[in-house]
C-alpha cells in the first residue's frame, strides 16, 4: 500500500464509505482481529497496514484503488488545464508584441499584464486555503460522482494545483515564444502612458522592479538614458529622433520580468500547493471519523450483547432455538480467560485431566500452542471431544470465536466442543439470564461443533478423567 498521505487517505475514505452497510459487531470482530495479528507480529497497527490487510481479504481483483481512480482524475483534469495553458500562453504573448512598424510595443502593457498573472496566482493560493471554489460548475461537470465530505474538501486544493499548473504552462510557452520572437523579429519597444510621468520616475518603477536579477544580469536592467530615449506619443521634440537600434535593448529586461514575476511565482506556488495538498491529506486522515473509530474497534474486545437492534429502545433478543447439553465423556480441558483460576473445582477434576489456558492474557502464539496440542491429544481419541470452560458473567467474544474457528480447522473432524460457563460460585448452576448469550453464541459456529454444557452439582460424572476410551 502506498505511503503517499494524499492517496492513503482517499483509499482509507472510500473503505470506510464501503463499510458503513456492514454490520457494527462484523466490523468490531474483523477489526479486533487484526490488531491482535498486528499485536502477535509485534508490529504497530496503522492505516496504511489496516488497507492492506482489507485488500488481501477482498482477494484478487482490480488492482486500481480508489485513491488510484480518485488522483487519475485530477491528473486528467491537470492536463486540460496545462494544454489550455500552454495555447493561451502562447497566443498571449503573441498579443503583446504584436509590432506593425508604426506603433512600438508599450512596456507598460507588458508591466500591467505581468501583474495581472501575479494577481491572479496569488488568488488562486488564496482562495484554496479558504476553502472558496470558483470551479465548482466545471467540477460538477468534470466529475458527477457524489464526493464524501472528505473529498469535498480537499477539491479546491486539487483546483489550486491544476490551475498553478495550467498557470505553470501558460508562463513557459509565453517565454518561449518571446524568445522565438526576439530571434525571429526586429521587436520596437517603448514605454507610454496617459498619466504625466516624468522619465525618472519612470525609471525608478522599472529599477524597482529589476531589483531580484540587477545583481546577476545588470544588463537587463533598464538605464535612465534608455528610458529617456524610448518614450514615445509624450515625447518632447528633441528626443523625436533617437536611435532607432535602441528599441530594441529592452528585450533582456522583457525576459527577466517575465521570468522573475510570472514564471518563477506560478512554479513555486505550484510546488506549495501540492505540499498544503499533502499536509491537509495527513491532518484529514488523523482526524477521519473512521478513523477514530477503527482505533475503538481496534483497541476494545469484542462482546456479544445479545441484542440484534441498533435501536437503543429495543430489549435484547433472547430467543434461542437450542438448549445446554450434557457434558462429553473426555479428559482434556481449556480454560479460558482465566477461567477457574486460581483452580478448577474438584468436580471437574480426575487424576488423568489435561488442563490448557488460553485466551485472556494469554499471547497468539500461545492460543496456537493450545490447539496444537489438544489436536495431538485427540488424535487417539475415537470420539473427540474438548471442554471449555467460562466464566459465565463474561459475555463470548470474538477472540474466543476466533480460538474456535481455528482450532476446529486443526482438530479432528467430528471433534465435539462443551462450552461449560462456571458461575462464581462454581458449586451452583450459573443464572439462566447469562447462559442465554452462550447459547447464541453456539448458534453462529458451525452446526455440531459446539455447545452449551452446564457444569455437576452432584457426584462427578463418567466424564472425569480416567473413565475416557481411547
Amino acid at each position: 500500500m502506498s505511503q503517499n498521505p494524499l492517496r492513503l487517505l482517499l483509499d482509507f475514505d472510500d473503505r470506510i464509505q464501503r463499510d458503513r452497510d456492514q454490520p457494527s459487531a462484523f466490523l468490531h470482530r474483523r477489526d479486533r482481529r487484526f490488531a491482535l495479528d498486528c499485536e502477535q507480529q509485534g508490529i504497530r497497527p496503522d492505516a496504511a497496514r489496516w488497507l492492506a490487510h482489507m485488500d488481501r481479504l477482498s482477494g484478487p481483483g482490480a488492482t486500481a484503488t480508489a485513491g488510484g481512480l480518485e488522483l487519475r482524475f485530477w491528473r486528467r483534469v491537470m492536463s486540460g488545464f496545462v494544454a489550455v495553458g500552454t495555447l493561451t500562453g502562447a497566443l498571449s504573448m503573441l498579443g503583446l508584441l504584436f509590432y506593425e512598424g508604426g506603433q512600438r510595443i508599450n512596456i507598460t502593457v507588458i508591466l500591467a499584464f505581468v501583474l495581472l498573472q501575479l494577481i491572479l496566482a496569488l488568488a488562486t493560493t488564496a482562495q484554496s486555503m479558504i476553502g472558496w471554489q470558483p470551479w465548482r460548475w466545471l467540477l460538477r461537470r468534470l466529475h458527477r460522482d457524489h464526493a464524501s465530505p472528505t473529498r469535498a474538501r480537499l477539491q479546491p486544493l486539487f483546483m489550486a494545483r491544476a490551475a498553478h499548473a495550467g498557470g505553470t504552462a501558460f508562463a513557459l510557452a509565453g517565454l518561449a515564444t518571446l524568445l522565438v520572437m526576439v530571434v525571429v523579429q526586429d521587436l520596437a519597444f517603448g514605454w507610454s502612458t496617459t498619466l504625466n510621468t516624468a522619465s525618472a520616475g519612470y525609471h525608478s518603477l522599472v529599477t524597482t522592479v529589476a531589483m531580484p536579477w540587477a545583481w546577476f544580469w545588470p544588463g537587463a536592467v533598464p538605464s535612465l538614458e534608455l528610458v529617456e530615449a524610448t518614450r514615445f506619443f509624450r515625447a518632447a521634440p528633441g528626443t523625436s529622433g533617437a536611435d532607432p537600434a535602441r528599441w530594441g535593448q529592452w528585450w533582456p529586461f522583457v525576459v527577466m520580468l517575465w521570468i522573475t514575476w510570472t514564471l518563477l511565482p506560478r512554479v513555486f506556488l505550484l510546488a506549495l500547493s501540492q505540499v498544503l495538498l499533502r499536509h491537509r491529506a495527513g491532518r484529514l486522515l488523523a482526524r477521519h471519523p473512521g478513523m477514530q473509530a477503527l482505533l475503538y474497534r481496534m483497541e476494545t474486545a469484542t462482546l456479544d450483547t445479545g441484542s440484534g437492534h441498533n435501536d437503543a429502545g429495543d430489549l435484547p433478543d433472547t430467543r434461542t432455538w437450542v438448549r445446554p447439553d450434557t457434558l462429553p465423556d473426555t479428559a482434556l480441558m481449556i480454560c479460558w480467560a482465566g477461567a477457574g483460576e486460581p483452580e478448577l473445582p474438584q468436580r471437574l477434576q480426575g487424576p488423568d485431566t489435561r488442563t490448557f489456558r488460553a485466551g485472556g492474557r494469554a499471547s497468539l502464539a500461545r492460543d496456537d500452542e493450545v490447539i496444537a496440542q489438544v489436536a495431538g491429544e485427540l488424535a487417539g481419541y475415537k470420539n473427540p471431544a474438548v471442554i471449555v470452560v467460562t466464566r459465565s458473567w463474561e459475555p463470548p467474544t470474538g477472540e474466543l470465536h476466533d480460538f474456535l474457528e481455528s482450532a476446529r480447522e486443526c482438530w479432528p473432524s467430528g471433534t465435539r466442543v462443551a462450552l461449560l460457563p462456571l458461575a462464581h460460585d462454581p458449586n451452583r448452576l450459573p443464572q439462566p439470564h447469562l447462559v442465554q448469550p452462550w447459547l447464541r453464541f453456539t448458534e453462529r459456529l458451525p452446526d455440531g461443533f459446539a455447545s452449551v454444557a452446564l457444569p455437576p452439582t452432584d457426584q462427578p460424572g463418567p466424564y472425569l478423567a480416567g473413565s475416557v476410551q481411547q
